[in-house]
């Protein structure tokens, strides 16, 4: 049996991604201490590795697909097709951003500034590359971690990946620029893609993953509608909803759309006002369009 080797990110994507693929229909398993999970589809193999890594193991071959970030696509230099963009990370649907920071009461005001300073980071690569876009130079020096604690006694500055910004603050530290924006992505080995049955299962899980993602914010709403109650109804809908709408045996109308979840609070009392009947609300897995 053919079979696809799949990079699963241990660390902070690790949960977030397992969830994803559940929504997706795909069961991966994570026992302790053991780093090839288990999935029910029998025609994949899971290995559990630091996003960090994953790139470079997709580019040579060891791995068919994989989840990282685009940050260490471009950390690792990794020759892969970028077959999807996920956009989720630990907490949320927004980007990680890699940012250049110094303490709050350092003089450093811009990237200008760190001519000659040492700079702390995870992505040595990529740092040097934006300074050096900015004639800039710079030490920089990879950081094992804990990177928001070396300003200013060990560095003069670091750049380091935030979701929220909350972990800067509360090492007093501030935002001097932004090197890049980076998102969740499904890459996959060139070599691996260019085979038929290996490339059709690789855009399926994508576009699985995709629906599931499109479907997080989103819920149904299906409604009973009289006959003469149906404009009031659609004049409450937003215009971009398109509802869908068939006949029921009374002569009324059964009304169904998709919603922000946030929208729904405010748009079912309306709906109420304007006539629909028997309103429920149901999550989606997913959606594809």
């Amino acid at each position: 049996m053919s079979k696809l080797k799949l990079g699963v990110p241990d660390g902070s994507l690790r949960d977030a991604t397992v969830q994803l693929f559940k929504k997706a229909g795909y069961n991966i398993t994570i026992r302790e201490r053991n780093y090839f999970p288990s999935i029910d589809d029998p025609e994949i193999e899971c290995m559990l590795i630091r996003a960090q890594e994953i790139p470079r193991y997709v580019a040579d071959g060891t791995l068919d697909f994989g989840i990282s970030g685009k940050d260490w696509i471009m950390e690792n230099e990794a020759d892969v097709l970028e077959v999807a963009e996920l956009k989720y990370s630990k907490n949320t649907k927004n980007p990680i951003k890699l940012v250049l920071a110094v303490p709050n009461d350092s003089p450093i005001k811009s990237v200008k500034d760190l001519e000659g300073k040492k700079i702390a980071t995870e992505l040595v690569n990529v740092t040097k590359n934006f300074l050096k876009k900015n004639n800039v130079n710079a030490k920089v020096e990879f950081s094992w971690g804990s990177t928001e604690v070396k300003p200013p006694k060990l560095v003069d500055a670091i750049a380091d990946l935030t979701e929220t910004g909350s972990s800067l603050k509360a090492n007093n530290l501030r935002v001097i620029d932004t090197i890049l924006e980076s998102t969740t992505r499904m890459i996959a080995n060139k070599e691996s893609y260019k085979d038929k049955w290996k490339k059709e299962k690789i855009d399926d899980i994508a576009l699985l993953m995709k629906g599931a993602l499109d479907a997080q914010e989103t819920v149904g709403l299906m409604m009973d509608v009289a006959k003469e109650k149906l404009e009031d109804v659609l004049k409450v809908l937003p215009p971009e909803e398109n509802p869908t709408i068939s006949n029921t045996k009374d002569g009324g109308y059964d009304v169904f759309i998709v919603a922000k979840e946030n929208f729904v609070r405010e748009l079912i009392p309306k709906l109420k006002k304007a006539g629909a009947m028997d309103i429920i609300e149901f999550s989606l897995n997913k959606r594809i369009e």
